[in-house]
């Protein structure tokens, strides 16, 4: 089994940040420290609510006044830095958190930090409060981060003013109108870490969603300057592409002429939660064409409608005048970000974005 995330939080961790907080910290007292984290109730936190609680703990222990809380964090993070606990990632981000509790009236003195932490555990999430208490401000140190020495820097340039970015604050402006956020991304289409570029791509992705003309206007800008842009786009356009846009798949040169799909059907129209659905079609092509085939699972809800979900089966070149058989399998195995429904359900193939027919089956609970 697993061991559970909240326990990279250990009696092992805290000695170890106790040795530098002991010359980094003045007057630091490691035992109440210890026994100021180690609680009554921290057997029952989870992940979050232990790094919260390291942060507000931390605090107990650092000046009252914030810029000069952020002197002695960014003088620790270098320090971990020379001692090598770079190792450690996901622990650090009690950092970040207590920037954004403790900083939040204090920009200059936060930007400054965070630029530090960063490079120990990424403040993407921590960086956004600041970005919409402080918009212009915030977003002219952002930018100037994306030409940064230091890569983890860049990418958070990119990965702290995604609009949608996942289980963080939207940006509700940049969402209405991502132009502030086009410069940094700019700065970054060639970076020479894959990391950097990564996020580049994912920001885009959520640009799409909301303006998919944007991304199409880039692509079309930064098409063939690199095989590192071009990949950029490609992951940029995924939203665009499993929706079937038009404009995109037509930048693509995806289309369905020459495309037909035969014989297709269920194999096993009657399946249990926790069993496979079995489907299979043959695919015929009077073209040489390259393809982009999916399938989709119209899963019914509660309220008797169904939900389309896009899966990708493949995505490469097929010669003229051939047939494939595609055989295929959906689980129903229960996970906990779907709740499945009894009753009537249905599957359909994609090719380029295009729906070549649907099948029903029912799904038993």
């Amino acid at each position: 089994m697993a061991e559970p995330l909240k326990n990279l939080y250990s009696k092992k961790f805290y000695t170890h940040i106790s040795e530098v907080f002991q010359d980094t910290i003045p007057g630091f007292d490691e035992k109440q420290f210890v026994k100021e984290i180690f609680c009554k109730d921290w057997k029952s936190y989870e992940l979050k609510e232990r790094m919260k609680h390291t942060s507000k703990v931390l605090h107990l222990f650092l000046p009252a006044k914030f810029s000069q809380a952020a002197k002695i964090i960014i003088k620790t993070c270098k320090e971990f830095q020379k001692r090598s606990y770079n190792n450690y990632g996901l622990e650090f981000m009690f950092f970040p958190d207590y920037v954004e509790i403790y900083g939040i009236d204090d920009l200059k003195s936060s930007l400054k930090v965070m630029e530090s932490i960063t490079e120990l555990t990424s403040c993407e999430f921590a960086i956004r409060p600041f970005i919409v208490k402080y918009p212009v401000d915030a977003m002219s140190t952002i930018l100037s981060w994306s030409t940064h020495k230091n890569l983890h820097v860049r990418r958070l340039a990119s990965e702290g003013s995604r609009p949608r970015l996942p289980w963080a604050m939207a940006l509700p402006d940049f969402k209405k109108d991502p132009s502030k956020v086009l410069p940094i991304l700019e700065n970054l289409k060639e970076d020479p870490s894959e990391y950097v570029r990564r996020s580049v791509a994912n920001n885009l992705n959520d640009i799409s969603k909301d303006h998919p003309k944007v991304l199409l206007k880039i692509a079309k800008q930064w098409k063939g300057i690199s095989t590192e842009t071009d990949a950029i786009i490609k992951h940029a356009s995924r939203t665009l592409l499993k929706a079937g846009d038009p404009a995109i798949m037509k930048y693509y040169g995806l289309d369905t002429k020459g495309v037909n799909v035969n014989n297709f059907k269920v194999v096993n129209p009657k399946v249990n939660v926790g069993e496979y659905i079995k489907f299979e079609f043959d695919l015929h092509l009077t073209k040489k064409k390259y393809l982009r085939l999916e399938y989709a699972i119209h899963f019914l809800l509660k309220n008797g409608k169904q939900n389309k979900k896009v899966f990708k089966i493949s995505e490469k070149d097929y010669a003229k005048d051939s047939t494939t058989k595609v055989e295929r399998g959906h689980s129903f195995k229960p996970i906990s970000t779907r709740t499945y429904y009894e009753g009537k359900q249905s599957v359909s193939i994609i090719v380029n974005g295009v729906e070549f027919g649907t099948a029903d089956f029912s799904l038993k609970l």
